[in-house]
């Protein structure tokens, strides 16, 4: 059923729904590649040392969107505070290491990702969250130029 939209006013309450759940589907497919990311840094280092508490794979959050001011914000982000199981480090060197391909610091291989910068590339530097947003506004019937 169509509507009637007279001024920017109702046009923008007729949206903000829709921009919620579009707002909330790009929130989940970035946590979703946050902790796929997350579980490959984790499988890419059997310490020896030893024994792993999990806290950084745990580390990911999502809030749900919500609307400020005439915008839909979500966040998708590490805990660095929840991580306080290291010995002398904080929950943010054990984050920016893990960025760094690092594991407590060492390199231990090629083949450990960089958590978070690969979550960005995979989510946001390579198209597929500004896809998943023309996608979904043109299954709600909104006509979308690309």
């Amino acid at each position: 059923m169509a509507k009637h939209i007279s001024n920017m006013d109702e046009l923008e309450k007729a949206l903000l729904p829709q921009m919620t759940k579009m707002v909330g589907a790009m929130a989940d497919r970035v946590y979703e590649t946050l902790n796929y990311f997350l579980q490959e840094y984790y499988n890419s280092y059997n310490p020896k040392s030893y024994r792993r508490q999990y806290d950084f794979l745990r580390s990911a959050v999502k809030v749900e969107p919500k609307i400020v001011g005439n915008k839909v914000v979500a966040s998708v982000y590490i805990d660095t505070d929840s991580m306080d199981n290291y010995n002398g480090v904080s929950g943010a060197q054990v984050a920016s290491w893990a960025n760094q391909s690092l594991h407590g610091g060492l390199d231990v291989g090629e083949d450990t990702p960089r958590v978070w910068d690969d979550t960005i590339d995979q989510t946001v530097n390579n198209g597929e969250l500004l896809h998943l947003a023309v996608e979904y506004l043109k299954k709600k019937g909104f006509s979308v130029r690309e």
